[in-house]
């Protein structure tokens, strides 16, 4: 994320970095780098394709350290795409990527880090934790990184991230990095302020300093020519090698780090970004330079803290958007949204008609493990886009036609591939010209439960008899064991349903619920269930055939808490983590 190259740059000069005690403040964190940091921080398993509990032990773990240093926090999440679909190649090649981390995980003795990967409900995950740690929560309508400056400037507070773009911002509590930020060595206070987290904070007057008298409005327009998550302009390669740009007092290792420092201390040479643009101009052929002056100028304005007041949401639940308000979507969903209560993916399909479906360790040389669950996203295209039953009636060409279709980003093999797929009409329930989808919510929740179930292939009878909160995911486990291919086995049943057994014993012996009853069998059987997970970790073997069906089940269970989501809960949602 960020402006390529300048975390590595910041880190090994390490004088633009000064200490800070984190205590007895507000901290705005970016929730994306947060997630991000925790899971691969926590020593969780990357390779079977979950192990939430750890992570969600590790969220608990990291805002204890904060409430105990006085440390009023607020998560600022990443929403959807933005409707001009700007940072569209960005997601590309990170998808790709992804894609190669999967694979070579899932070849003998894969291994390592993950590459990046994280399995595929992570995010929501993520999302139930700080739900009942009672964690301040906004998810924005797009990319957060503006919400969260001009939220942090208004509190005066710092930003803890790992996103180099926070050192572009001008902040007025600063830049915390999440890798310098040691909130496992909570120091104990001798003093009368009490607990602190030994932390770094960015000093863009140090940054600046350093390269003679650079403005910080110039900023901007250095990380905007450096290329960043939105802009890669070929023109400008012109300027890199035409321009000769000084060099730098500092032995960089390599160099690596040259053509940063060069740019640096070729704009400090300017008073503000316009003198600097026109500079940078003269470098290129006439008949572009208008148009790389509007996108250079465009492209900047990304740095400016967003006047969307985050404040008035976290104090009074308004969330005033108005990319927001463009998009025309029902206040309902915008709520929802922004509460976190239903995935960006869901905003994707809306707006863009267009979404991105995340690779896991599976079998490459089979379909994807998402195709497994294509016809319940069939179903929440056409709940969301709103398709006619009417349609049925119309000649099958015509009906076809007049169907609306989604762009799915999705491997075919190992390459990242876009398919179209088509929305699925609804029952009449949901076709009634008075349910359009702003009034979605007054639906019966009974005909909301008959559609899920439908979808799922499932009645109410047989769930009868399951704890409410374990009747998605046992739906969900009825839906794959019917569509999945190759055919679930039986053994692999059985491991799934073991797995859901632990995660109640664990429920039963860690919830501090005191109505939640306890035996001591229970916790005899889950400490043996440990002991038996510990030994199946050691073991080097990998079933590829038996990952791939649980990945399977996974982008069931994804689609079906999604699809629970939008109908608004007619089945309780289930905890990710057990």
């Amino acid at each position: 994320m960020g402006v390529p190259g300048l975390t590595g740059f910041v880190e090994e000069h390490g004088g633009f970095l000064a200490a800070l005690r984190v205590q007895r403040t507000k901290l705005v964190i970016d929730g994306s780098s947060l997630y991000h940091r925790l899971f691969f921080a926590c020593g969780a398993d990357v390779r079977h394709g979950g192990d939430y509990g750890p992570f969600a032990a590790a969220v608990g773990a990291f805002f204890d350290s904060l409430r105990a240093c006085g440390v009023a926090p607020c998560v600022v999440l990443d929403g959807g795409r933005d409707a001009a679909d700007g940072k569209l190649a960005t997601l590309r090649s990170r998808a790709a990527e992804r894609l190669r981390a999967a694979h070579g995980l899932s070849r003998p003795g894969g291994g390592g880090d993950g590459g990046g990967l994280l399995p595929l409900l992570a995010r929501e995950a993520f999302v139930q934790a700080l739900r009942r740690l009672g964690v301040p929560l906004a998810q924005c309508f797009a990319e957060a990184d503006r919400e969260i400056a001009a939220l942090a400037n208004r509190w005066g507070c710092p930003v803890l991230t790992l996103d180099s773009d926070f050192c572009i911002f001008d902040l007025r509590g600063g830049y915390c990095p999440l890798s310098h930020f040691q909130w496992q060595s909570v120091c104990g206070g001798g003093d009368a302020l009490g607990c602190y987290i030994p932390a770094k904070r960015f000093s863009s007057e140090k940054f600046c300093s350093h390269f003679g008298r650079l403005n910080k409005t110039l900023l901007p327009l250095f990380a905007v020519m450096s290329g960043n998550d939105y802009v890669n302009l070929p023109a400008l390669e012109v300027f890199f090698s035409k321009a000769r740009l000084p060099g730098g007092c500092c032995g960089w290792k390599g160099r690596k780090h040259a053509r940063i420092q060069g740019l640096l201390n070729w704009l400090s040479r300017f008073s503000e970004p316009t003198e600097a643009i026109e500079n940078v101009l003269q470098y290129l052929k006439k008949h572009q330079r208008e148009e790389i002056r509007e996108l250079l100028q465009a492209s900047m304005e990304g740095y400016t803290p967003s006047d969307v007041n985050l404040e008035d949401f976290f104090q009074h639940g308004n969330y005033e958007s108005q990319a927001a308000r463009k998009s025309d979507l029902p206040q309902w969903v915008l709520d929802a949204l922004t509460k976190g209560e239903l995935s960006p993916f869901i905003s994707d399909a809306l707006i863009l008609r267009s979404t991105f479906l995340h690779v896991q360790v599976e079998n490459m040389q089979r379909s994807s493990a998402h195709s497994t669950a294509l016809p319940i996203r069939q179903v929440i295209y056409g709940l969301l886009l709103k398709i006619s039953h009417t349609t049925e009636a119309a000649s099958p060409s015509k009906q076809i036609s007049k169907l609306p279709v989604v762009c799915e980003f999705d491997r075919i093999q190992k390459t990242l591939k876009k398919t179209f797929v088509q929305a699925a009409s609804l029952p009449a329930d949901f076709c009634d010209d008075h349910f359009p989808l702003d009034k979605l919510m007054e639906v019966p929740m009974s005909c909301r439960l008959m559609l899920l179930l439908e979808t799922l292939g499932v009645k109410m009878s047989i769930l009868e008899s399951v704890p409410s909160h374990l009747q998605l995911p046992v739906a969900v486990t009825c839906y794959w064991t019917r569509s999945s291919e190759p055919k679930v086995k039986l053994h692999q049943l059985k491991a799934l349903l073991l797995m859901i057994i632990f995660g109640e014993l664990h429920r039963t012996t860690n919830d501090p619920d005191p109505t939640v009853l306890c035996f001591e069998d229970d916790s005899i059987v889950y400490n043996q269930f440990l002991n038996e997970k510990e030994k199946k970790l050691q073991n080097i073997e990998f079933d590829l055939d038996a990952a791939h069906s649980f990945c399977q089940w996974q982008c069931c269970l994804q689609m079906g808490f999604y699809l629970n989501q939008i109908l608004s809960s007619p089945l309780p949602e289930p905890d990710l983590t057990r």
